[in-house]
């Protein structure tokens, strides 16, 4: 068979590791798929820049009409990002007959649905494995070896940016803002962090996960988002503390025919492994009814990861063409027809743990109103702690109470009486607790 020939739509750092991948690997790539991967033309408004690997100039290319076009042209791989013209370019793409690869993990969740349709009345195939975990194989795995088993929940820490500034916050008491510069200056984060800091880029990827083990649609406006720009240092200390670390944790559960889609920072014990998972590293974890708990552990970003994950779907669609097939698995690893639509627990019904931090005037009487209040929306108290003032000044202290499980209707309606109080000082914050990972 000729060699299978590929369009590369963004040519930036990503698209540069890609090129070298299929470059260095080419042998190796051949002797696994039976022909060689070869990228005809590659487009991008700048052609001239330096990106470290030699192209040929005769394939580079401002026009992605040129990639449409040709006839010859089989996969198309896209790496732009965001929502528009990526979207226009992928449906220009599948229109033309076209296999997709992408790591475009924010159009997937917005307009996933969409693409997967007009594909499947194509009958072409959409990978995109690297919109997950940068090289970690988790999707393949959901997709295809870990198949057979109904999955209760997908848990992770899924954004190396939030990771490396709670790493930072936890092991040496840095201010949130410090590291975030620090961040931003080492090329972890972007000059606008908006995206990854808020939680946004953790919760489209928790959105394909989702729809990938529990085959249902969601609306990407269902998932509850919190990022960490709340998180101070004495958030920090007092997790430590009680015997936990905070991390930005996804969370998605099924139980009762709902879903539970959540990204917030939450407290995880110390002995759970996730709580190990540090610095830019990503960690995802499984639980299928018959494999039990998997977890998958890796760097989540970055460009030869990134490239590896892109290049594995290249590999696996080559494959089926030199088998003689096309679309050989639907993108989210069940039948088109099956795919549901379930509904989103609102996350007023969510129960957990809760850790409150109160910011209160040092007088008798306090932590009996406090006490009152939680439970008259029936919230006990697992355990306290409480700063005794180093001044003599009036200044408040802060009352930290660890809650025994509660719903999360419940807790804001107390922390709303609560924050009524003339002797609260300030606006209480609270983190949710997570004991049990199952």
């Amino acid at each position: 068979m000729s060699d299978i020939k590929v369009g590369l739509i963004g040519f930036g750092n990503i698209g540069a590791g890609v090129v070298k991948l299929l470059q260095e690997n080419a042998d190796v790539i051949r002797s696994k798929v039976g022909t060689g991967i070869v990228l005809k033309k590659i487009a991008d408004r700048d052609i001239t820049s330096d990106r470290g690997v030699k192209v040929d100039p005769a394939c580079l290319t401002t026009d992605v009409n040129d990639i449409f076009d040709d006839p010859e042209i089989s996969i198309v791989i896209e790496l732009i990002g965001g929502y528009e013209p990526a979207k226009t370019f992928v449906m220009k793409a599948i229109a033309k007959g076209k296999h997709i690869v992408t790591a475009n993990k924010a159009l997937l969740a917005l307009h996933g649905q969409d693409i997967y349709a007009a594909a499947a009345e194509k009958q072409v195939a959409v990978q995109f494995e690297a919109a997950v975990g940068g090289g970690i194989p988790v999707l393949t795995a959901i997709k295809e070896n870990l198949a057979s088993n109904r999955f209760g929940s997908v848990i992770g820490i899924m954004n190396g940016t939030c990771n490396y500034i709670l790493t930072r916050m936890t092991q040496e008491g840095a201010d949130f803002s410090e590291v975030l510069k620090a961040a931003q200056e080492l090329g972890y984060a972007e000059p606008d962090p908006t995206f990854d800091i808020e939680g946004v880029d953790t919760a489209h990827k928790l959105a394909i996960l989702i729809s990938l083990c529990f085959g249902t649609r969601i609306d990407f406006k269902d998932i509850h988002t919190e990022g960490i720009s709340s998180i101070t240092g004495l958030d920090v200390k007092y997790a430590k503390d009680f015997g936990y670390r905070i991390k930005l944790l996804a969370i998605g559960k099924l139980s009762d025919g709902k879903i539970e889609a959540r990204v917030h920072p939450t407290m995880i014990p110390l002995h759970n492994p996730l709580a190990e998972v540090n610095g830019v590293f990503n960690a995802i974890r499984l639980t299928g009814d018959f494999v039990g708990p998997v977890m998958f552990y890796g760097r989540g970003a970055g460009q030869n990861p990134t490239a590896s994950a892109i290049v594995g779907d290249l590999i696996g669609l080559s494959r089926g063409m030199v088998a003689g097939g096309s679309r050989s698995v639907a993108p989210l690893g069940f039948l088109d027809q099956e795919i549901r639509s379930l509904p989103v627990k609102p996350i007023t019904e969510i129960i957990s743990k809760y850790m409150l931090r109160f910011s209160a005037v040092d007088q008798p009487g306090v932590l009996a109103a406090i006490a009152a209040s939680l439970g008259n929306h029936g919230i006990s108290i697992e355990s306290m702690m409480q700063t005794a003032h180093q001044t003599n000044d009036d200044s408040p202290v802060p009352i930290v109470i660890m809650t025994h499980e509660a719903s999360e209707g419940a807790v804001q309606a107390a922390l709303a009486e609560i924050d009524r109080l003339d002797i609260i000082s300030h606006k209480t914050s609270y983190i949710r607790i997570e004991d049990n990972l199952e």
